[in-house]
């Protein structure tokens, strides 16, 4: 994606760019049902006009129709891909772009799509997917649509400003079926979260801190980690997950088995060494399947897989010697008796890969928050043999939720505190001494949380969706002025805004269909993000979190 990096962001602005046409409107209205809804008031998306068109406004408006008005603009197409040659080409000159209220009596279909006329060039839902990117100093709004990548240049900054706040607002009504209003955002987010839905109006004292705290990394190696990765999982084997070791090791698993990666300060590169799994019940001649998740243990030196199962979900987990490559154990979950799955297993604490012994770790289901102990329940050894039972884990502590909690991931602190992501986007902080209550539960942003990991401390949170990246601070001043966490207070309405990282609609549409992050890590280390590790073939350092709220 190199070569066209650099011309994402050329200038489109031109001589006869700045000639726009004074006596040309392009806002005649586009031909959709209009649909009723209650008063909204949006004086500052409002624009000069005649007083003739002042007065049919304001008629309109008296009939509480929903109507849009479409504004010249000029339409670019970003063509060439990344190859040298990439550029911009303009496509459209006198383009004219809305926002169509779209609403059938599908509720899972988008109700607001952004089009650009003449054609229409484009017809896309306002979500995510649009990957919209503006650029102010060039009055421009970048976006994916189609499998292209449009930009669309307005005539004055106001006009700019308008388009932003529509997006905004329509993005947030496809996303949560509700009005944007500020009693709709406090339907969405909670009282406590205003400065989530308003982020341009929150304090960002804590993000200023933590960006002064910051220095650059140690210039990396020309070659690309996208390549060592490659090199690493072998004969186009996919990457299933990545150990991150705190020692000098991590680890890739994937279908040829588990490769070892050296750590650097500035990132992952492939020793050309593997292991490759053999043994467990039925014997060494025991087929390798590719596990679902893999976790360090005792010192690194061992290895816990999650068993391949049923809709993501796994039975049981393999038991690993790392430096023999044999499955020395296996167990499965049971709970009263009966046999259960799991979605996600995690170390007691982020430090607890580095215990030489532990028998201990937790687990996560859809509705499930546990403790699983690999000790027999009787006291004695479990060994791997040829019966058809497997050895069964003890459930030492846990909760099981009665409905609604919709857990997918979760991740470990280094006091043991828990945060769990959801596929409704929410983020739940618990404390070390309780999994039933969470302290803090951060709103979702409409994506679900396919991945979550956490600080030492506790004071940052990653999480990763399909779409983009999401980075919390947990930090907070009680009552009494005392520094506290997420995890062990309740944050009230002292929550800082988050920042999000998205890819560019360049970068987006040149990775191809399944351009989705996976993942997201932070490394090991005191920094606020030296570098985050993502096991996916998006490039991350710490220049990903600066320079703005997006």
């Amino acid at each position: 994606m190199g070569g066209s990096h650099s011309r994402e962001d050329i200038d489109l602005t031109s001589s006869d760019d700045e000639d726009y046409e004074e006596d040309y409107d392009a806002r005649s209205p586009i031909s959709e049902p209009a649909a009723s809804a209650g008063q909204r008031d949006d004086d500052l998306l409002r624009t000069a006009t005649p007083a003739s068109l002042e007065a049919i406004d304001a008629k309109l408006r008296s009939l509480d129709l929903k109507y849009q008005r479409p504004t010249a603009a000029k339409l670019y197409l970003h063509v060439g891909g990344a190859s040298t040659s990439a550029r911009w080409v303009l496509d459209e000159r006198r383009a004219t772009y809305a926002f169509v209220d779209k609403a059938s009596d599908d509720a899972s279909s988008p109700r607001w799509f952004l089009e650009v006329r003449p054609g229409p060039r484009v017809s896309a839902p306002v979500d995510s997917a649009l990957q919209l990117k503006t650029n102010p100093a060039q009055r421009r709004a970048d976006f994916a649509a189609g499998g292209s990548v449009w930009a669309l240049r307005l005539p004055t900054d106001a006009e700019l400003r308008r388009f932003g706040v529509e997006y905004e607002r329509c993005l947030f009504e496809n996303t949560y079926g509700v009005e944007a209003t500020d009693e709709g955002r406090k339907e969405v987010f909670g009282a406590d979260f205003a400065a989530w839905a308003r982020p341009e109006e929150a304090d960002d004292a804590v993000w200023a801190d933590a960006e002064e705290s910051l220095h650059p990394p140690d210039a990396a190696p020309a070659r690309d980690l996208l390549e060592e990765f490659e090199e690493a999982a072998g004969d186009g084997d996919s990457i299933q997950s990545l150990a991150l070791g705190a020692l000098d090791n991590s680890f890739l698993v994937g279908g040829a088995g588990i490769q070892v990666v050296k750590n650097f300060q500035h990132g992952l590169h492939g020793k050309g060494a593997s292991v490759r799994i053999s043994g467990g019940r039925g014997g060494s001649g025991s087929a390798y399947s590719t596990p679902k998740k893999a976790l360090l243990m005792r010192g690194e030196t061992n290895m816990l897989l999650m068993s391949p199962g049923e809709s993501l979900r796994s039975n049981g987990v393999h038991h690993v010697d790392i430096e023999t490559g044999k499955v020395v154990a296996e167990w499965r979950f049971e709970k009263d008796g009966a046999d259960i799955t799991m979605r996600d297993i995690a170390n007691d604490s982020k430090g607890a890969q580095l215990e030489s012994s532990g028998s201990t770790f937790l687990g996560l289901d859809d509705n499930r928050l546990c403790r699983w102990d690999m000790r027999d329940a009787r006291g004695r050894v479990q060994t791997v043999g040829s019966s058809s039972e497997l050895p069964v884990l003890n459930w030492s502590q846990g909760h099981q939720f009665s409905r609604g909690t919709n857990f997918q991931c979760f991740a470990s602190t280094g006091d043991g505190s828990i945060v769990v992501g959801s596929v409704d986007g929410k983020i739940r902080l618990y404390s070390k001494s309780s999994m039933r209550m969470a302290k803090t539960a951060f709103p979702g942003l409409g994506s679900p949380i396919t991945h979550v990991d956490v600080t030492y401390d506790g004071k940052w949170i990653l999480g990763t969706t399909d779409t983009y990246l999401i980075l919390i601070c947990t930090i907070f001043k009680d009552k009494d002025g005392k520094e506290k966490t997420g995890f062990s207070g309740r944050m009230g309405n002292r929550i800082a805004a988050p920042r999000l990282l998205k890819l560019t609609p360049l970068d987006s549409v040149l990775a191809g269909i399944d351009n989705k992050f996976h993942g997201g890590q932070f490394s090991w280390g005191e920094e606020l993000v030296h570098s985050v590790k993502c096991s996916t073939h998006f490039t991350s350092d710490s220049r990903l979190f600066q320079g703005g709220k997006n």
